[in-house]
């Protein structure tokens, strides 16, 4: 496979943006290899600068559920664009898509658009804080809200207790009130409660996808539920990644777990930059210029965002088998897979959750971010590799999820488990 084209542009991109590219991920670095410069993608393929031609299983890290360049999606923005790209202004395609998303949602009465996942869970924890009147939220190892400061902190050993940045550039003081618990661990929830009396939220991914697909036990959701309860905190759901990718209707309506707040992004603008948040109307209420909770944006709301989130949702609305039949490719794929892994003697985790799938080689089963990371990191390098070397894209981290859309076959789906086989053939030489 010729990379030439690629490896050049990245040189060139290296020498104008920090790390030649922006978003951290995309530089390839825990795969050792040069990012793959991307020109076109169309259905359930890629094209990259040097002609290659790759089945996309990262979609754009989620938001693609129908595959690139969507007829309807496409002709949805098209349209919009010709009457304006932004206004500033209201839009009636912002209270319809809003009444399309609280239609989905038992949790939601109420939405507010932004214009990406890390801009919609920090402006739920203000909310949230606003709410309760307190500071201290509690977030989990292995979770990931977006980059926002109070959010970049790292556990240590996992265990619960009050958070360090994990990054340069954010102060001490702006993660002290974040404290930290371990994934699908209730007795670390607790620990956290004994630790502050000042608990305005739990934010939790119930079906992570920044550790892999770790999805959250049933049991483990229904305790925080009911220990949130019991202290008069807030439970928030982040489905930025999750959502209408699991379930058309939250991850609620698969654990039986209603939270007070919904974070959400991705699948919502179709392809272009949004995020929402959403709450029953008694805390929505509080958001300015009802409440006194401030929060702002230029592009909020944007008209052209909108017309594809509305677009993509109304194809979900009018074929609700959608995600049950890409939950079956999901299986198929990672079932393939990790038969042929077995073939090679290769312990190999997978999981799905709708058109989400994830996989670990792992002899152990994964249930936080402790376990993840024990997983071989090399084994999966060679494997995205090779992968990669045969016209498979998959998400260039042992840490990120892989995701289905419709325009991926079966007949694609058994090409990647074909590959699968040569590659774990051929990493152990067998």
């Amino acid at each position: 496979m010729n990379t030439e084209a690629s490896q050049k542009a990245f040189e060139e991109a290296q020498r104008l943006i920090p790390g030649g590219v922006d978003s951290p991920v995309r530089a390839f670095k825990s795969v050792g290899t040069t990012p793959l410069f991307i020109t076109e993608g169309k259905g359930a393929y890629l094209k990259d600068v040097d002609g290659n031609e790759y089945i996309d299983y990262v979609q754009s890290w989620g938001p693609l559920l129908f595959g690139h360049r969507d007829e309807a999606i496409e002709a949805a923005v098209i349209d919009a664009v010709k009457h304006g790209l932004s206004f500033g202004a209201p839009t009636l395609a912002e209270t319809e898509l809003a009444k399309l998303v609280v239609s989905f949602f038992d949790s939601i009465d109420k939405v507010r658009f932004v214009s990406s996942g890390t801009e919609a869970v920090m402006s739920a924890i203000r909310l949230a804080r606003g709410f309760t009147g307190r500071d201290d939220i509690v977030k989990f190892t292995g979770c990931y809200h977006g980059h926002s400061d109070a959010l970049l902190v790292e556990a240590g050993s996992g265990a619960a207790t009050f958070g360090n940045p994990s990054s340069p550039g954010v102060p001490a003081d702006f993660t002290k009130h974040t404290l930290l618990a371990e994934y699908n661990n209730i007795e670390s929830v607790k620990k956290c409660f004994a630790d502050s009396d000042n608990i305005a939220c739990v934010i939790i991914e119930p079906i992570a996808g920044n550790m892999g697909l770790v999805p959250a036990d049933k049991e483990f959701l229904h305790a925080l539920r009911k220990l949130c309860d019991e202290h008069g905190t807030l439970l928030l759901f982040d489905e930025v990644m999750s959502g209408f990718r699991a379930s058309v209707h939250g991850a609620e309506s698969i654990t039986g777990v209603k939270p007070d707040i919904v974070t959400l992004g991705k699948v919502i603008g179709g392809g272009m930059p949004v995020g929402a948040f959403g709450a029953r109307a008694e805390i929505m209420a509080m958001l300015s210029p009802e409440g006194p909770v401030y929060q702002a944006g230029t592009l909020s709301g944007n008209p052209v965002a909108m017309a594809a989130g509305y677009t993509a949702l109304m194809k979900l609305k009018n074929n609700a088998r959608v995600i049950d039949v890409l939950n079956e490719r999901a299986k198929r794929l990672v079932e393939g897979m990790q038969r042929a892994a077995a073939k090679y003697n290769i312990p190999m985790q997978v999981d799905t959750r709708g058109s989400m799938f994830g996989f670990f080689f792992n002899d152990k089963p994964v249930k936080n971010f402790s376990d993840a990371a024990k997983s071989d990191a090399e084994l999966f390098a060679k494997f995205h590799t090779g992968m990669l070397e045969r016209g498979h894209y998959f998400a260039c981290s042992l840490y990120e999820t892989g995701f289905i859309s419709t325009a991926i076959t079966d007949e694609m789906i058994e090409k990647t488990v074909e590959s699968s086989d040569a590659v774990f053939k051929e990493i152990t030489n067998v």
